[in-house]
């Protein structure tokens, strides 16, 4: 039994297959307690608001754009944003992080590391995926829906000026710092504003810079050691669920 106030979840909607398994994983840790799962996603501000998790969980596909994170994250700033979905590129998880989101992660995550994710995103922690996934999903959970559009996504170079950005650096200093033109750095900044729903750096900089990412196989304090064999998900022969 634990002997502290559990981390209090709320869970998204995701395919049957897929929720199965992460809600299974979760009860599991006697430190971890569901207040709300299966939330559509036009319902989950009213579910947040009601009943103010430490941590929800939200399916990376089920988001049209990348400012949907910066938008959730400043209406409920007590709440820290896990993100999972199929193959998220290290420069959408970036991006995503700069907005707001404690967790970027792919759906062939070991279920150690998603406990382990959720823990240290209850914390303040940011996490991002360990190395780049490949593609499809592994276990046959399905698809599950297209990444964040394309069109939202910050370049590589892009992605580098952001954090400068919300640091404060001015252009000079950030044209300095990669090795590039003022005037390139202004180009970059636009687009970026553009692509954030921003009208102005001062704007910008109300959204928190992402911390240190946290490498997955850090063991927060009182969550249990899993097994890793398993994917999270990985159907087995009678039609359930079996965990890593």
């Amino acid at each position: 039994m634990p002997t502290h106030a559990p981390i209090t979840v709320v869970l998204a909607h995701f395919d049957d297959l897929f929720a199965g398994g992460l809600r299974e994983l979760i009860e599991r840790d006697p430190n971890l307690a569901i207040l709300a799962a299966d939330v559509e996603y036009r319902r989950l501000d009213v579910v947040l608001r009601a009943h103010h998790p430490d941590v929800a969980i939200l399916d990376l596909g089920a988001l049209t754009k990348p400012v949907e994170v910066r938008e959730l994250s400043a209406r409920h700033p007590a709440t820290h944003l896990v993100l999972i979905g199929n193959d998220p590129a290290p420069i959408e998880c970036a991006q995503l992080l700069a907005f707001g989101a404690s967790a970027c992660l792919g759906r062939d995550t070991q279920s150690r590391d998603v406990i382990n994710a959720i823990h240290l995103a209850s914390r303040g922690l940011r996490v991002t995926p360990r190395a780049p996934v490949t593609g499809a999903d592994v276990g046959g959970l399905g698809s599950g829906g297209a990444k964040v559009a394309a069109a939202g996504l910050l370049s590589r170079r892009e992605a580098e000026v952001l954090p400068l950005l919300q640091r404060g650096d001015s252009n000079a200093q950030i044209a300095l710092a990669l090795q590039v033109g003022v005037e390139t750095v202004r180009t970059h900044a636009r687009n970026i504003y553009r692509k954030l729903g921003v009208s102005s750096r001062r704007e910008l900089a109300a959204t928190p810079p992402a911390r240190e990412p946290q490498p997955q196989d850090a063991q927060p304090e009182h969550a249990p050691r899993r097994r890793t064999g398993m994917p999270l998900g990985r159907p087995r022969r009678g039609g359930g669920i079996r965990h890593g």
